[in-house]
């Protein structure tokens, strides 16, 4: 693609050499230039791309974006411009011929449920008869292809890439999981969606954004900025979560003139539920948005999942898809990978592995997996190192308070010791109400509530589901669908579910 098309909307501050020429790709990783490349040279939260411009013109690079100082050699087109990082979406969007103008473009974001949201709407995409495709935390898919996710939103560059594969194999709509990270770092500045969903906003991520305000100003940029600037603005449809605390916040401060609909069941809202029951079995409602109802039955648990499904139902119905359609792609979904995913061995203790990894989503958890509680509950978490240090004493209070049994264990310690990372969790410990045991000192018969630290993570599940007995309820939080581990820079094999169901089988 010539140089001009490539930089087309692009404001360049100084250019040196020749303003000319094809460009054969783009990069942002020196290490995947080639002959005729552009360089994006990205100032990073890790690494500085300006550090390695010489790799990039060794490997061929012949032209360079920076916003540093930089003079280049002969031959090499340098173009300076005030933000790399911005840049780089524009580029992408150029470059791949703004591919999210041709499809049907929905994010969701928020703090729980983005996940379950999206598997929801592919599964009803699905049932339309569309060709849907998905970018989230778990992979990236569509049309039979998955793709490992780095990022619960790809960067910038990637994600016009992507999507650029999802219009050429004729995906019809794409769900994206967004971000906060994602919004603040202006990844998806250069998409257009058609529907924008605010699921809920609870402490995380704290350790980048460092207040909940600014937690809240970067989702809400996605309402207020980035969906009024889509091409698609005049058909653009956001959805809002009003019994969130947040939400009702964003629905007094979104003034941008698209119109907003919303989901709830405690508020008056487009989309509600006329009646429901909950169980172990999963959910039954009778979901409602004015004259239109259906109802349905999902394997899905909990009323946090009901939540999600309305979210999803509220987005459909601004789709035009058909309350029998609807219905027909959410009990088509069985399980949402290490989202309160059930692993089932006949005969044996019910066992959870969930990906809670907030106070928020660990009381959701609990606080539902209580309604159906015979005999006791036994948690095992940890928190992950490296992130946010405020949620852990929060989480434990969590885990503690809504427990029988909690047993505080490494998640993803990363650099961190993984006994500092539990003796902050330990804070949060109501120590007059929750005594503390030794591990060889709990056993099935332990009357009050306790909890217990086991630091390797193996033989805190294995612990906890020889202690459970059937009527029992374990809870594996804070991985999920994860299937490593992090230890100080070393990525692990380790699955919770198949520790679990090894233990299960075992017992």
């Amino acid at each position: 693609m010539q140089l001009q098309a490539v930089l087309k909307d692009i404001d360049i501050l100084k250019v040196s050499g020749n303003f000319a020429g094809d460009v054969s790709a783009i990069c942002y990783n020196s290490k995947t230039c080639e002959r005729n490349s552009l360089f994006v040279a990205v100032s990073g939260l890790k690494f500085d791309g300006h550090h390695y411009i010489l790799e990039a013109v060794e490997r061929g690079a012949k032209f360079i974006i920076h916003e540093k100082d930089y003079t280049p050699p002969p031959g090499v087109v340098s173009l300076r411009v005030p933000e790399s990082r911005r840049v780089l979406g524009v580029l992408g969007k150029n470059f791949y011929n703004d591919p999210s103008s041709r499809l049907c473009l929905i994010g969701v974001t928020g703090t729980n449920g983005k996940t379950t949201i999206t598997y929801l709407l592919e599964s009803i995409l699905y049932a339309a008869g569309f060709r849907a495709g998905v970018l989230g935390t778990i992979n990236y898919r569509f049309q039979g292809k998955t793709m490992p996710a780095p990022n619960t939103t790809p960067e910038s560059y990637e994600l016009q890439r992507i999507l650029r594969e999802m219009v050429d194999q004729e995906i019809t709509h794409a769900v994206m999981e967004v971000s906060s990270h994602a919004i603040d770092l202006r990844r998806i500045d250069d998409c257009s969606f058609d529907v924008g969903i605010f699921t809920n906003l609870s402490q995380d991520h704290l350790d980048y954004h460092k207040t909940l305000e600014n937690y809240y100003q970067a989702k809400k940029r996605f309402f207020d900025k980035i969906l009024p600037s889509s091409t698609k603005s005049r058909r653009s449809i956001i959805i809002i979560n009003a019994d969130d605390h947040w939400g009702q916040r964003l629905l007094k401060e979104v003034g941008t003139g698209i119109p907003v609909r919303t989901f709830g069941m405690e508020s008056v809202c487009d989309t509600t539920v006329s009646q429901y029951s909950l169980s172990l079995e999963g959910i039954r409602a009778d979901i409602t948005a004015g004259d239109r109802s259906f109802s349905v039955s999902s394997p899905l648990i909990g009323k946090f999942n009901l939540y999600n499904i309305l979210a999803a139902t509220a987005a459909a119905y601004s789709l035009k898809i058909p309350d029998d359609v609807i219905q027909k792609g959410i009990e088509n979904l069985k399980n949402v990978p290490g989202r309160l995913e059930k692993i089932i061995v006949p005969g044996k203790p019910d066992v959870f592995v969930d990906y809670a990894h907030t106070e928020d989503a660990l009381l959701r958890v609990l606080q539902n997996l209580s309604e159906f509680k015979k005999d006791k509950i036994i948690t095992v978490f940890g928190c992950g190192g490296d992130r946010d240090r405020g949620k852990r004493p929060l989480m434990g209070s969590a885990a503690t308070t809504w427990s029988d049994l909690t047993i505080l264990t490494s998640d993803n310690p990363r650099t961190e010791d993984p006994l500092s990372i539990i003796s902050q969790i330990e804070e949060g410990v109501r120590r007059s109400s929750v005594k503390k045991y030794l591990p060889e000192e709990i056993n099935n018969n332990t009357p009050e509530k306790s909890y217990v630290v086991i630091p390797d993570r193996k033989k805190a599940i294995e612990t906890a589901v020889s202690l459970a007995g059937v009527s029992d309820i374990v809870l594996i939080a804070g991985k999920g669908h994860e299937n490593y581990q992090i230890i100080g820079s070393e990525l692990l094999p380790f699955d919770d579910r198949l520790v679990a169901r090894e233990a299960l089988i075992k017992k």
